[in-house]
Protein backbone atom coordinates (compact mmCIF):
# COMPACT_ATOMS: atom_id res chain seq x y z
CA UNK A 1 0.00 0.00 0.00
CA UNK A 2 1.16 3.16 -0.76
CA UNK A 3 -0.09 7.02 0.72
CA UNK A 4 0.40 10.24 0.00
CA UNK A 5 -0.08 12.21 3.55
CA UNK A 6 -1.06 16.20 3.24
CA UNK A 7 -1.29 17.99 6.36
CA UNK A 8 -4.25 20.24 5.45
CA UNK A 9 -6.38 23.11 7.12
CA UNK A 10 -9.58 21.58 5.39
CA UNK A 11 -9.88 19.22 2.65
CA UNK A 12 -13.31 18.15 1.16
CA UNK A 13 -14.38 15.90 -2.30
CA UNK A 14 -17.22 15.96 -4.70
CA UNK A 15 -18.72 13.41 -6.98
CA UNK A 16 -20.72 14.64 -9.53
CA UNK A 17 -20.10 18.67 -7.90
CA UNK A 18 -21.96 17.19 -5.02
CA UNK A 19 -19.72 17.79 -2.12
CA UNK A 20 -19.69 14.14 -0.37
CA UNK A 21 -17.13 14.96 2.62
CA UNK A 22 -15.54 17.18 4.09
CA UNK A 23 -12.89 17.85 7.11
CA UNK A 24 -11.53 20.49 8.91
CA UNK A 25 -7.87 20.84 10.47
CA UNK A 26 -6.29 16.88 10.07
CA UNK A 27 -4.99 14.34 6.98
CA UNK A 28 -6.10 14.00 3.42
CA UNK A 29 -4.65 10.76 2.64
CA UNK A 30 -4.46 9.31 -0.68
CA UNK A 31 -4.53 5.48 -0.56
CA UNK A 32 -3.10 2.89 -3.21
CA UNK A 33 -3.55 -0.47 -2.85
CA UNK A 34 -1.85 -2.86 -5.23
CA UNK A 35 -2.80 -7.29 -5.59
CA UNK A 36 -0.40 -8.38 -2.96
CA UNK A 37 -1.40 -6.20 -0.15
CA UNK A 38 -2.53 -7.66 3.30
CA UNK A 39 -3.90 -6.88 6.74
CA UNK A 40 -0.22 -6.93 7.82
CA UNK A 41 0.04 -3.57 5.65
CA UNK A 42 -3.37 -2.19 6.68
CA UNK A 43 -2.43 -2.63 10.42
CA UNK A 44 1.65 -0.77 9.35
CA UNK A 45 0.00 1.85 8.06
CA UNK A 46 -2.59 2.38 10.34
CA UNK A 47 -0.29 3.11 13.00
CA UNK A 48 1.31 4.90 11.02
CA UNK A 49 -0.65 7.85 9.74
CA UNK A 50 -2.10 8.23 13.47
CA UNK A 51 1.07 8.74 15.34
CA UNK A 52 2.88 10.56 12.62
CA UNK A 53 3.90 13.11 14.43
CA UNK A 54 3.76 16.47 11.63
CA UNK A 55 1.32 19.11 13.60
CA UNK A 56 3.24 21.61 15.41
CA UNK A 57 3.06 21.91 19.48
CA UNK A 58 3.04 25.41 21.19
CA UNK A 59 7.11 25.67 20.25
CA UNK A 60 6.04 25.63 16.41
CA UNK A 61 7.89 22.23 16.19
CA UNK A 62 6.12 19.50 14.08
CA UNK A 63 5.76 17.14 17.60
CA UNK A 64 2.13 16.55 17.54
CA UNK A 65 0.16 13.50 15.66
CA UNK A 66 -3.48 13.54 13.98
CA UNK A 67 -4.29 12.06 16.96
CA UNK A 68 -3.02 14.03 19.57
CA UNK A 69 -4.95 17.14 18.21
CA UNK A 70 -8.00 15.67 17.80
CA UNK A 71 -7.62 16.34 13.98
CA UNK A 72 -9.34 14.43 11.30
CA UNK A 73 -8.71 12.33 8.21
CA UNK A 74 -10.25 12.14 4.79
CA UNK A 75 -9.52 9.19 2.82
CA UNK A 76 -9.42 8.99 -0.94
CA UNK A 77 -8.61 6.07 -3.02
CA UNK A 78 -6.06 6.73 -5.40
CA UNK A 79 -5.05 4.00 -7.66
CA UNK A 80 -2.84 6.03 -9.71
CA UNK A 81 -0.01 5.87 -6.67
CA UNK A 82 0.78 2.46 -8.39
CA UNK A 83 1.32 4.09 -11.83
CA UNK A 84 4.76 3.33 -13.49
CA UNK A 85 6.31 5.37 -16.23
CA UNK A 86 8.79 3.21 -17.42
CA UNK A 87 7.98 2.69 -20.76
CA UNK A 88 7.00 5.91 -23.05
CA UNK A 89 4.47 8.30 -21.72
CA UNK A 90 1.57 6.82 -21.18
CA UNK A 91 1.51 5.29 -17.53
CA UNK A 92 0.58 1.90 -16.89
CA UNK A 93 -1.46 0.61 -13.84
CA UNK A 94 -0.95 -2.22 -14.07
CA UNK A 95 0.52 -3.03 -10.39
CA UNK A 96 -2.81 -1.54 -9.16
CA UNK A 97 -5.22 -4.13 -7.56
CA UNK A 98 -8.47 -4.87 -9.49
CA UNK A 99 -11.50 -4.04 -7.29
CA UNK A 100 -12.48 -7.20 -6.58
CA UNK A 101 -9.03 -6.79 -4.24
CA UNK A 102 -8.87 -3.04 -3.82
CA UNK A 103 -12.46 -2.61 -2.28
CA UNK A 104 -12.01 -5.45 0.21
CA UNK A 105 -8.81 -3.98 1.33
CA UNK A 106 -9.93 0.09 1.36
CA UNK A 107 -12.99 -0.54 3.48
CA UNK A 108 -10.85 -2.67 5.89
CA UNK A 109 -8.42 -0.05 6.07
CA UNK A 110 -10.99 2.64 6.83
CA UNK A 111 -12.30 0.54 9.54
CA UNK A 112 -9.13 0.24 11.36
CA UNK A 113 -8.06 3.75 10.70
CA UNK A 114 -11.11 4.93 12.33
CA UNK A 115 -10.41 2.45 15.29
CA UNK A 116 -7.59 4.87 16.61
CA UNK A 117 -9.74 8.40 16.35
CA UNK A 118 -12.33 10.19 18.35
CA UNK A 119 -14.11 11.55 15.21
CA UNK A 120 -15.02 9.43 12.31
CA UNK A 121 -13.11 9.14 9.13
CA UNK A 122 -14.41 10.70 6.20
CA UNK A 123 -13.96 9.20 2.96
CA UNK A 124 -14.14 9.74 -1.18
CA UNK A 125 -16.21 6.77 -3.57
CA UNK A 126 -13.98 4.31 -4.08
CA UNK A 127 -14.18 4.04 -8.34
CA UNK A 128 -15.64 7.33 -9.04
CA UNK A 129 -14.25 10.21 -10.53
CA UNK A 130 -13.57 12.35 -7.63
CA UNK A 131 -12.43 16.32 -7.49
CA UNK A 132 -11.00 16.79 -4.49
CA UNK A 133 -10.26 19.99 -2.99
CA UNK A 134 -7.54 21.20 0.17
CA UNK A 135 -5.86 23.47 1.32
CA UNK A 136 -2.53 22.04 2.43
CA UNK A 137 -1.27 23.48 5.61
CA UNK A 138 2.69 23.94 5.70
CA UNK A 139 2.97 22.49 2.95
CA UNK A 140 3.70 19.31 4.16
CA UNK A 141 3.21 15.99 1.89
CA UNK A 142 4.72 12.63 3.26
CA UNK A 143 5.25 9.72 0.90
CA UNK A 144 4.58 6.59 3.09
CA UNK A 145 4.97 2.92 1.02
CA UNK A 146 3.96 -0.41 3.51
CA UNK A 147 6.38 -2.30 1.45
CA UNK A 148 9.71 -0.14 2.22
CA UNK A 149 8.62 0.76 5.58
CA UNK A 150 9.73 3.90 4.92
Amino acid sequence: MRVILQRVRHASVSVDENTISTIEKGLLVLLGIEEEDTQEDIHWLCRKIVNMRIFSDENKAMNLSVKDIGGEILVVSQFTLYASTKKGNRPSFIKSAKPNTAIPLYHKFIKELDTHLDTPVRTGEFGADMQVSLLNDGPVTILIDSKNRE
